[in-house]
């Protein structure tokens, strides 16, 4: 039986039942969901601040500075004098700070100026404005007009959209090369970054690249600059200065010469004209012809325009970049090419050195030479008979050359072509550099070592070439071209310098002198055509290559040339040797006694008394030297008569003044004694104009009698003797120009007869 209470208590149990037992179990489900909450939160935490801890603490201090990044200047690349050959320029760069725009009207505004300032597509410049960020470039290295656009939408929209501190300006640095063109393939350029992409600029990059600062600047949780107290200041280091070995008066008188070569004879793949210190291996000038404006690398010839329009709208992409890299490209030490009989010095020098041959040797050229059934021709078909070993060297016979390139052997010819240099990089301070390309040791046949004693079939770079050739005149010391002389901070401190390096002597010094002799011979023999120029002691060797090879089946030539010279002044005491060459002259003369010699003589006869080459002329020479103009202008009209007579010249008086303003030819330039010196006393009579005559195919004195009898001065240079016969002039028949106009004629010999 149950007591009482038992029932009692079931009763109750019994009233509560149902809604007891689900108030309970909805008591339970919100504590196990407040459970299951706070652990998750707990879990969450514990994932934020372990695994993505240092992720969420970027992202806050992103929210909360601002990153500036302030430009370092480029330093400036300067000539061997001093001179500025590029730059940076203060200008300014544009950018904002996205985070910043309060709203869409205010972003919309910000992006119309923008685009419109620039002429940027509106829809770019307004994702931008959208972006979660501190600092956006909208545009670098902007001139001062544009700035002030900017600097007038900037107050627009602070007063029409309430919209501040969102466009700056920062300081920036723009990229500028004074000479334009001059030098351009050595110097190369910069791209959008300011990075050097060709060129010195890209070579010593390192070097010329400054480091960038930066300002960090706080902000509170609107966007807002905090106080000064919280900003911080990074300085940029500006970037060193590089001085180069390149002196810009012998480049320009390189390129001006160059120029005229390529226009002069037609030629179809470029010029290349290398200037070297033959004692320390500094580069003073480095010509590839048909240069670019560095100020602005992407503008192509017009011919080079013509010719990708033709090409199919797939392909032009593609030719315009291949036209770029070809435009850009640095002939002087990128390309190969064969040497031609310029290399017959080198061989010479072997010869020499290992005793071989002497003054005495003689060699006998019927014309040709048989090698392993092969026939080999001389230039000279008829053959140069017996000859000594200098007489050789002069008549740059081929069948010679065979011979000394015979008694060498194959074993040694390798060794001397390693020893001159030609089978590693020169390691110029400059890119691209290439390979010479040359037989296998122990792949080369007979005939391949007959053709190789003359310079072909088988490729070497223009810097080979020059550094070959000033150890043949230097002592037979093989030294490294460079460009760059030394390295100065900002400040002007040196912090590196480009000394000399001999990487070897390949001859004695003794073979030097010999050879130094005997390529002196060759010019003194050969006149002009061998770069003979009057008052100075030239040694050099011409060399006219055939580009595709010497072909073993007929052993002829194909069509196509390279025209060079290779040579050194003064003789007796070399300091500057420098090489001339023309690929593929499509002229009247295709021969480097035609094309490349008159180059050669022309530029040397400025560059030589630039350096202060010390003359020595003949009797003969000395009545065709030239004399330099005085200054006669502001004094009377007698008393500039008097002074232009007692210096050797005649006076013409133009315009009825009694004081003399202006003349022509101008203060020191050369002229040939007894030539006109035109005064003007006034502006009106300074219009009048003459027509140049043609002065080629004469004698220095016919030459002198047309020019005069026109009006004309003229300076000469060459082999200016009796059996002279003038070659070029600087200034095309048939121009007009003033009175008393200088006009440079080139002398070549005409009693000389060259063979290549």
């Amino acid at each position: 039986m149950q007591s009482p209470g038992s029932k009692n208590n079931l009763k109750k149990r019994a009233k509560k039942g149902p809604a007891q037992r689900l108030r309970q179990r909805t008591a339970i489900l919100i504590l196990l969901i407040l459970v299951l909450g706070f652990g998750a939160a707990v879990l969450r935490l514990t994932y934020l601040t372990t695994v993505q801890s240092s992720e969420l603490q970027e992202a806050a201090v992103d929210l909360q500075l601002a990153d500036t990044t302030v430009s370092a200047k480029r330093g400036t690349i300067y000539d061997a004098n001093g001179n500025v050959l590029a730059e940076s320029a203060s200008v300014w760069q544009v950018v904002m700070s996205p985070i910043n725009f309060k709203n869409d009207e205010q972003r919309q505004a910000a992006a119309k100026g923008l685009s419109e300032i620039f002429d940027l597509e509106y829809n770019d410049v307004l994702e931008d404005t959208k972006q979660q960020s501190h600092y956006v470039v909208v545009k670098r290295r902007i001139e001062s007009d544009e700035r002030e656009k900017v600097l007038e939408l900037v107050d627009t929209l602070k007063k029409n959209y309430k919209c501040a501190g969102v466009i700056q300006l920062l300081d920036d640095y723009k990229r500028y090369y004074p000479k334009n063109s001059l030098a351009s393939s050595v110097i190369g350029f910069t791209g959008s970054d300011d990075q050097g992409l060709e060129g010195v600029e890209y070579e010593y990059d390192s070097y010329l690249s400054g480091i960038p600062g930066r300002i960090i600047t706080a902000q509170n949780a609107r966007g807002i600059d905090m106080p000064f107290q919280y900003e911080q200041n990074v300085e940029s280091e500006d970037g060193n200065n590089v001085y180069l070995t390149i002196d810009e008066t012998i480049q320009s008188i390189c390129e001006k010469y160059m120029q005229k070569g390529v226009e002069d004879n037609n030629v179809l793949n470029k010029g290349v004209c290398i200037a070297m210190d033959v004692n320390t291996g500094a580069i003073l000038a480095m010509v590839t012809t048909d240069g670019y404006d560095l100020n602005n690398p992407y503008e192509l010839s017009a011919k080079d325009k013509k010719k990708i329009k033709s090409t199919p709208k797939k392909k032009q992409a593609e030719a315009e970049s291949a036209a770029l890299s070809a435009m850009w490209r640095n002939k002087a030490v990128a390309d190969t090419y064969m040497p031609g009989s310029v290399f017959k010095m080198c061989v010479a020098s072997a010869a020499l050195e290992e005793n071989l041959v002497n003054d005495k040797t003689s060699f006998t050229c019927t014309g040709s030479i048989e090698v392993e059934g092969e026939t080999l021709h001389c230039s000279n078909m008829e053959g140069h008979g017996t000859q000594s070993f200098v007489e050789a060297i002069s008549n740059s016979c081929n069948p010679a050359f065979v011979q000394i390139g015979q008694m060498l052997g194959a074993s040694k010819f390798r060794q001397y072509y390693q020893g001159f240099g030609f089978s590693d990089k020169t390691g110029i301070d400059l890119p691209g550099e290439a390979e010479d390309s040359f037989w296998k040791e122990g792949k080369m046949g007979g005939v391949d070592l007959a053709v190789a004693s003359f310079g072909q079939n088988f490729s070497i770079t223009p810097i080979q070439m020059i550094t070959a050739c000033a150890a043949v005149s230097n002592g037979g010391y093989v030294v490294q071209p460079h460009v760059v002389s030394k390295i100065t901070d900002s400040k002007g401190n040196v912090i590196k310098t480009v000394d000399k390096k001999i990487k070897r002597q390949v001859i004695s010094d003794d073979t030097s002198k010999k050879m130094n002799e005997y390529l002196e011979y060759n010019t003194e023999r050969q006149g002009a055509a061998a770069g003979y120029i009057s008052g100075y002691k030239v040694a050099g060797k011409t060399g006219t290559s055939e580009k595709k090879g010497v072909t073993k089946v007929e052993s002829s030539f194909s069509e196509d040339y390279i025209s060079s010279f290779c040579g050194f002044a003064p003789a007796d005491d070399p300091q500057i040797a420098m090489l001339v060459f023309f690929d593929t002259p499509d002229g009247d003369a295709y021969y480097g006694s035609q094309v490349s010699s008159p180059v050669f003589i022309n530029i040397m006869s400025e560059v030589l008394p630039y350096l202060d080459v010390k003359t020595s002329y003949t009797d003969e020479e000395l009545g065709y030297v030239d004399a330099s103009a005085g200054d006669y202008t502001g004094v009377s009209v007698d008393e500039a008569k008097t002074a232009v007579e007692a210096d050797g010249f005649t006076a013409t008086v133009k315009g009825n003044g009694s004081t003399v303003i202006s003349q022509i030819p101008t203060v020191s330039s050369g002229l040939q004694k007894g030539g006109s010196i035109v005064l003007y006393t006034d502006s009106d009579s300074q219009s009048e104009t003459v027509s140049v005559p043609s002065l080629i195919g004469l004698s220095p004195d016919e030459v002198n009698n047309v020019a005069s009898a026109c009006g004309l001065n003229v300076s000469f240079s060459g082999a200016t003797t009796s059996s002279g016969t003038s070659s070029s002039q600087d200034i095309e028949a048939g121009t007009s120009v003033s009175p008393g106009t200088v006009i440079t004629v080139s002398f070549a010999d005409s009693s000389s007869t060259l063979n290549e």
